[in-house]
This record gives structure tokens, sequence and C-alpha cells, in this order.
């Protein structure tokens, strides 16, 4: 199996982004059907692009395939906007060439019609609670929380045409998920072709005009974002399991279990992985980050929901709705002779790749060839100016170096002459040894860095 990532971001201004393109990720098992799942076309509703995330990062295919769009409209998610030019999902029905999202509204089209999808999902929040008849302001058929929409009962003449009978099937089945039973889901028909003029501009309006089922669910704007990504992921589980799609994930479908994979492990890479960092509790600025010479900043990320962005002087990080912290960059010339270290790891010796996050329980000692220099951010010894070799445990380093606000992670960088030649992570959160590193197969996949000028 692998992961497929197609993303550039095209322009930008001095305060941030206007236009990025979104990401297309495929995952695939044996021969079966195909499901598209989208999450991100209003960027103000982080439980949909939150949860195809999670689908894109943390599942297994082992039957069938995943196409998955988790980031359609990337740059309203970075300003956490429903849509910094507008709606998009009302751009599928007509839409001038001027109008500046027409080439993503055309791109998606494509991957909807494509002849290998066989149903489409797109994943919002909406406002309260959907109820067929009125109960009260947040409880009424006027909202879209806590639904499963359809265009209409039935699409003739292609599988899983039978709209309604699939999605009462797959509400029911989510419905047994249920936190509390105030929560329940209900099937919303739209009728969009006889009663809804505005939502025959919708996405799914747009599939159903090409023969392609499709349905919309909204989880509750009333919840928080790990609650509405638990809601997600059990239809986009039934779903899978009406098309015959088999799968495995690696974290607990429980809202806590939702919570903390959202919330662990969220690794970028810059500069040719030179550096990685563990952004989920990284403080809100690091300092005097080596970065490149005269060169964009080039940076990766196994999560579709991670950009470094410029602003100002520095570079801010950002994943999903989250500002995470900003980087002040230090400009180096890199020096590419060195591709790995020694680490003595609790009286273990090994070699670490550049840009490993490497855990201690309790001291580490770095060596390197003879030319290289070691400086651990946050440690002195006086009369010390090349740290190799030197056994260091936690509590010699200053915890106001951490990248993290804990305080348990730090960096080592190393140094050719006046040339930086790399980073790694020192990682005293966990007691069990292990080595995280962002996987480099999405570039041999034929992904590019996405990058950005320097100052």
């Amino acid at each position: 199996m692998k992961v497929y990532l197609f993303c550039l971001l095209l322009m930008l201004t001095p305060g941030g982004v206007l236009g990025m393109e979104f990401d297309l990720m495929k995952k695939q098992g044996d021969v079966g059907n195909t499901l598209l799942v989208i999450g991100g076309i209003q960027g103000d509703e982080p439980g949909g692009f939150n949860a195809a995330a999670l689908l894109a990062t943390r599942y297994r295919i082992a039957k069938g395939t995943l196409w998955i769009v988790p980031n359609l409209n990337f740059a309203s998610i970075i300003k956490r906007s429903r849509g910094i030019h507008g709606d998009m999902n009302r751009k599928f029905d007509f839409l001038s060439k001027s109008d500046p999202e027409y080439h993503l509204v055309e791109e998606i089209k494509t991957i909807i019609t494509d002849p290998q999808v066989d149903l489409v999902l797109n994943l919002h929040d909406g406002s309260g609670f959907y109820r067929t008849s009125y109960v009260d302001r947040l409880h009424n058929p006027d909202r879209w929380g806590q639904s499963c929409i359809i265009d209409q009962s039935r699409l003739a003449g292609v599988p899983f045409g039978a709209l309604a009978e699939i999605g009462q099937r797959v509400t029911q089945q989510a419905n047994q998920g249920l936190i509390d039973p105030a929560h329940r889901f209900n099937l919303k028909n739209t009728r969009t072709r006889l009663e809804d003029p505005q939502m025959s501009q919708t996405l799914t309006f747009f599939a159903i005009e090409n023969n392609k089922p499709a349905f919309g669910i909204e989880a509750s704007k009333s919840f928080r974002t790990n609650v509405r990504v638990y809601y997600h992921l059990l239809f986009l589980e039934a779903y899978m399991k009406e098309l015959g799609i088999s799968f495995r994930r690696d974290f607990e479908l429980s809202p806590q279990g939702v919570k903390q994979a959202l919330n662990q492990d969220i690794l970028v890479a810059l500069n040719d992985h030179k550096i990685q960092l563990d952004i989920s509790d990284i403080r809100a600025q690091l300092n005097y980050v080596p970065l490149k010479k005269g060169a964009k900043l080039e940076f990766d990320s196994d999560n579709p929901l991670v950009a470094v962005l410029p602003y100002r002087n520095k570079y801010r990080i950002h994943y999903g709705n989250n500002r995470m912290g900003f980087l002040r960059p230090q400009y180096f010339e890199y020096d590419d002779s060195l591709d790995s270290v020694r680490v003595t790891v609790d009286g273990l010796s090994r070699e670490f790749e550049m840009g490993s996050i490497v855990s201690v329980e309790k001291s580490f000692l770095v060596d390197t060839p003879p030319g290289y220099r070691v400086n651990i951010i946050g440690f002195t010894r006086k009369g010390v100016r090349n740290e190799k070799g030197l056994r260091v445990r936690k509590k010699d380093i200053i915890s106001r170096y951490s990248i993290d606000k804990g305080g348990k992670i730090f960096r080592v960088e190393v140094y050719r002459n006046d040339k930086f030649a790399g980073m790694l992570l020192i990682d005293f959160r966990a007691v069990q040894q292990k080595v995280k590193l962002l996987a480099r197969t999405n570039l041999e996949d034929g992904h590019e860095l996405k990058g950005f000028p320097a100052h």
C-alpha cells in the first residue's frame, strides 16, 4: 500500500496565502470498490477535514480503495474562514474562469467523475440538530447538524444508487455508536431538483448529475472537534462496510481515542529532512532555527493539514485551523556530507539519520566523525564549545530551550565548520526507546516538497 500526495502551494503575499492546492491521497487494498471522501470544502468545519485527515493517515486498507481529499479548501482552512473567496460549495453549477477557485473546482470535478469512483462522501459540520419536526431553535428541520444528506431518493442505473435505502441503513449503523441518545442522526433529503435550487450548486448534486452516488455528512457544531470527528468516523466506517472496503485503524474509535490521535506525533520535516519537528506541543516560538541561506524553505509532512507559511520575518506553523507556533530563522550554508550520527542512548549505541526524533530515558551521548561540531541547545559546560562525546541527562539541559511546552524535547545540531549539517531531537517524554522519522516514501512516489522563498 502506498499513499500518494499531490500538493503545491501556489500564490503568496507577505501576509499569507492567496491560493493553495489540495491533496489527493489514495489508499489501495485488494481489488474492490472505490470510495471518494472529501473534507474541508468549507474552512471553518474542522470535524469534517480532521476526520478525512485521520482516515488518510491512521487507517490501513486491506480490500477496496479510498481516495481522500482532506483539505479541498486549504487556504480557507488556514484562515479559519468558511470561504475566503465565497462559499466553494456553491460553485459547482456555473463558475466564471475569473473566480480564484476556478481551477480547484474544476480539478475536484475531474476527480469526482473519474470512472473508478463508486461513491462520494462530502464531510461537513452543521449548525444545531436536524429534526424532521420543530422541537426548539436548535432542533428543527432547518438545522443541518447530525444529518446524513441526500439530494434525491434514488439514482437509477448505477451501483449504490439506492440513496435513501443506503442512507437509512448507514445512519442506523452510525447511531449505534452515539455518546448520548440525544445526538442521534437523521436522514435529510433536500429533494434538490424539485425543492431547493440553491443546493443544485453543491458538490454532491454535481456528483448526482454525473451519475455518482453522493452523500453529505453533517456533524453538529455544538460539539467539540474530537466529538465531531468521532461521529464522522462512525459514518465513514459504515460506508466503507457498505462498499465492502475492509480496513484497520491504529487508534481506539472513541471520543478520547480520537482526541489522542488528533494531537500526537504531528511531524513536519524541513529542507530535505535535515530538520524534523514534532509540533504536537510546540512552543509559541522557536528561535534561531538553522534554515538554508538563499534558498526557499521546503517542508514535508505526512499530515495533509500541516503547512509552514511565511509571516513577516518568520514562519508560522499551521495544523488545520490551529496556528501552532512560529519559527524564527537563522540562516546558514548547508553541508550535505553527513547523513547520520552515532548516538549512545541509555548505554546502547547506534546510528540515527539526520532528522530523527530519538527517545531517551536517562542519558545520551552524540558522536560524530572528526571535523564536526555538536551543539546541544540549552546545554552548557564551561570551556566546552564542541559537545561531541559528552554524556548528557535531562537535568543538564535548561528546560526553557526545549521545543515543546512540556520541557522534554531538545535540539541537537551538528555543524561542519560554519555550515549546518543536520539536527536530531532528543525526546525525554517516553520510557520506551523508539525513533520517529517522517517517511520519505512520499518523495519516492513523486510527491514534491512544498516550498516558499527565503526571506
